[in-house]
């Protein structure tokens, strides 16, 4: 029977957590397992004790009855993608990234360090230490990978890179489509922000330039693409406009990194960014106001952080650091909830690379430095999957996945890029 006292405001997280142990211990011995209620009522401190019933059993009964009678769309308002909070079958999971094959092997004249998908999936770019961007076209290059599947009349389509562009005077370190016009942003070492319209067939040049006093490491676009926050290696994050050129800082000095931006991310409904820095920490931001929100100090016990990234739900973050490790956070309680670990044989990594998901979330991709192998895991429950070669002669330098097809982007010291796809 229930008694007021086990009435509590759902709200109440605190107390609907300790509820639910009570009723997990009361479970446990109500089922003979009283070594493990003894134990987890040490670890929880549950004061008074709990008496054997089955109590949670029913409850879940009872919510299972429920949750069955619901229509078939009732997870249509979760956003797709990972959410710790449902269960999804094995059957369901996208294809494993060690099955996806080498499509297509782009050169440059010095090594490659960055690149990018647009949001459509439909074109990818990679930029070099020679200060080159080269644009390339999917379909193209998976013409090129399997000629024989080609539809009649297509045999001519034409050379896969579709646009190379010169007009850096150093290393390109980042490079992000916008996310709703045919733009191209580039970050150099060379102080500038670049854009370039690549909707013109004839472009060399960029039609707008941001200049800064120091070499740019990171940017994103906002979701809207009329910001762009942009990370270097001062210590306090630039937000442009992209309209204007108007650039924005935080006027809290506290709030501030203490050492270079490495990357710098968006949420999908903007209301969030994040930073990582070379001072360890990660910062979250309100995306209106510019405020920093939550600071995750010694993210990597202290490593510089090289990415993260965004759930689409907003509710986790992927981070990796220079420990080789990758990590999840919970935004909402600001705790690490998983640790995707067995990358980096040797520990600490010489460079920095990158943790991505999938285009479904499913798993998380890192390449593993010494061996140039990727390394992937299930993103829920941390197993690793099978090791795969990227094919590289050099350290991968860095990693993008489409936002929407089975297919990466791996871009190396040894000059080249590589597209990867999962093909049929």
């Amino acid at each position: 029977m229930m008694k007021d006292s086990d009435f509590v405001d759902p709200k109440n997280v605190v107390k609907c957590r300790e509820l639910l142990y009570r009723l997990m211990i009361s479970q446990l011995f109500y089922d003979g397992h009283h070594q493990l209620a003894v134990e987890l009522t040490g670890l929880v401190r549950a004061d008074p004790p709990c008496p054997p019933s089955d109590r949670l059993l029913n409850i879940f009964r009872q919510a299972s009855q429920i949750d069955s009678n619901k229509p078939t769309n009732v997870f249509d308002e979760i956003t797709s993608g990972l959410d710790l909070e449902f269960e999804i079958e094995s059957s369901a999971l996208a294809p494993e990234p060690a099955s996806y094959e080498t499509a297509y092997v782009t050169s440059h004249k010095a090594a490659c360090r960055a690149g990018c998908f647009s949001y459509d999936g439909q074109l990818v770019a990679t930029g070099s230490v020679d200060a080159s961007i080269k644009i390339l076209d999917v379909d193209r290059m998976l013409a090129k990978s399997a000629p024989d599947e080609q539809e009649p009349g297509r045999e001519q389509q034409g050379h896969p890179v579709i646009r190379t562009l010169y007009d850096h005077t150093d290393e390109v370190a980042y490079l992000e489509f916008h996310p709703k016009d045919q733009i191209l942003a580039s970050g150099s070492r060379d102080h500038t922000v670049k854009l370039f319209d690549i909707s013109k067939a004839s472009v060399k040049k960029a039609h707008k330039v941001l200049s800064d006093c120091v070499p740019v490491r990171s940017l994103a676009f906002h979701p809207t693409g009329d910001y762009m926050a942009v990370g270097t290696d001062h210590h306090v994050l630039r937000v442009y406009d992209v309209h204007t050129g108007q650039c924005f800082v935080s006027a809290i000095p506290s709030q501030q990194h203490t050492d270079s931006i490495t990357c710098v991310r968006y949420s999908v409904n903007a209301k969030v960014y994040a930073t990582g820095s070379m001072d360890g920490a990660i910062k979250l931001w309100d995306g209106v106001s510019g405020r920093c929100i939550n600071t995750f100090s010694q993210a990597h016990d202290g490593s510089e952080i090289c990415s993260i990234a965004f759930t689409r739900n907003g509710k986790y973050l992927l981070s990796s650091g220079q420990d080789s490790l990758v990590k999840l956070w919970e935004l909402s309680t600001s705790r690490c909830l998983i640790a995707y670990t067995g990358a980096g044989t040797t520990g600490k990594q010489e460079h920095q690379t990158q943790a991505v998901f999938n285009h479904t979330e499913d798993y998380v991709l890192f390449p593993d430095e010494v061996t140039t192998s990727l390394c992937s895991w299930n993103s829920r429950n941390a197993s690793r999957c099978h090791l795969m070669s990227l094919g590289h002669n050099g350290a991968v330098r860095f990693i993008v996945h489409s936002p929407n097809h089975p297919a990466f982007l791996t871009c190396s010291d040894d000059y080249r890029a590589r597209f990867w796809v999962k093909l049929k």
